[in-house]
């Protein structure tokens, strides 16, 4: 019924949430987002954060709508409002108890990553010297996550654990926020082997605009990123990509912390690249915040992408996955 209308979708911000950048979304023409409300949080506080996003909801109706389905993004386009979806970045909110996966789908949570960083009790995180894959319990927490439609997400995992992890599901997941390691190597960007397993699977990757994760960090220019969406789009195909932006709007450096260090260690570990520069890094001066993102669309065309190709990027494939993901099964 809506086949017509085009759909922007960001995979992954976790700002610093306020009626100003809800606006910014709305000048942006931004139709969705999935939103972090989880790093190291367990159950409990993960409840609280939801409850936070429940006073959201009702303060800004005009802004925004909490999003549960594909549906909610075309309610939320056709009533002027954004689509706000949960994720988690760690599985840390099911704590060890297989149970609560449904309980957090219920609540809303559409995405949960297996790992973040370290190794978990589901996965290996991509700071980890050895990958030992998915454990027994992430054997068991992925086929829960297909049953109740809570999409896996491996966008911090290591290489082996991603790849299992590809094989395990059941059905397709997501690497919501990350760029090829063909670009740029660091150690979050995922490798040829895990992009082709991924599109093959009927995944989607989405691209990242986090300094750490380009090539030339904040220096990169639109048009470098563009042409490696391009090359990407080259190796797997154009119906499995799209943009997860990492955006951290209006964040203290206090968050750094909370992201990297969470309570597992007394010391820093701010990770690969940014032990030198630990606060958030200057975003590109083409993507600022949530009003810039009609400059990817122009970066895409000005790569080669047509109009139909450039919005499956923007957010038509998103649109697609989330369709097919967030029922049960």
């Amino acid at each position: 019924m809506t086949a017509h209308k085009n759909y922007v979708i960001d995979c992954l911000q976790y700002c610093n949430w306020s009626e100003k950048v809800f606006r910014q979304m709305r000048k942006g023409g931004v139709d969705a987002v999935h939103v972090t409300i989880c790093y190291h949080e367990m159950f409990r506080e993960t409840v609280s954060n939801v409850e936070h996003w429940n006073s959201l909801f009702e303060k800004h109706s005009d802004l925004i709508l909490h999003g549960r389905t594909a549906d909610d993004i075309r309610r939320a386009h056709e009533s002027g409002r954004t689509a706000i979806f949960f994720g988690f970045q760690n599985c840390a909110p099911i704590e060890d108890d297989i149970g609560l996966v449904e309980i957090c789908h219920t609540l809303g949570a559409r995405f949960m990553q297996l790992s973040y960083n370290n190794q978990s009790l589901l996965a290996t995180g991509c700071y980890e010297k050895e990958d030992t894959g998915i454990t027994r319990m992430g054997r068991q927490v992925i086929k829960e996550m297909n049953r109740v439609g809570l999409v896996v997400d491996m966008s911090h995992s290591a290489e082996r654990s991603t790849l299992e992890a590809i094989e395990i599901s059941e059905r397709p997941i997501a690497i919501t926020h990350a760029n090829p390691s063909f670009w740029h190597p660091a150690l979050r960007n995922k490798s040829d082997d895990v992009l082709k397993a991924l599109a093959q699977s009927g995944g989607m990757v989405g691209f990242s605009l986090y300094p750490h994760h380009l090539k030339g960090k904040s220096d990169c220019t639109l048009s470098e990123f563009c042409d490696m969406i391009a090359k990407t789009a080259d190796m797997i195909g154009v119906d499995h990509i799209g943009i997860g932006s990492d955006l951290c709007q209006d964040q203290p450096d206090t968050v750094v912390d909370w992201m990297r260090v969470g309570r597992w260690t007394k010391s820093v570990d701010y990770g690969e690249g940014s032990a030198a520069n630990p606060g958030f890094p200057e975003m590109p001066t083409w993507f600022q915040d949530n009003r810039d993102f009609p400059n990817l669309a122009t970066g895409l065309r000005d790569v080669g992408f047509s109009n139909e190709e450039t919005a499956k990027i923007m957010g038509m494939n998103w649109l697609s996955f989330y369709e097919s993901s967030f029922c049960p099964q």
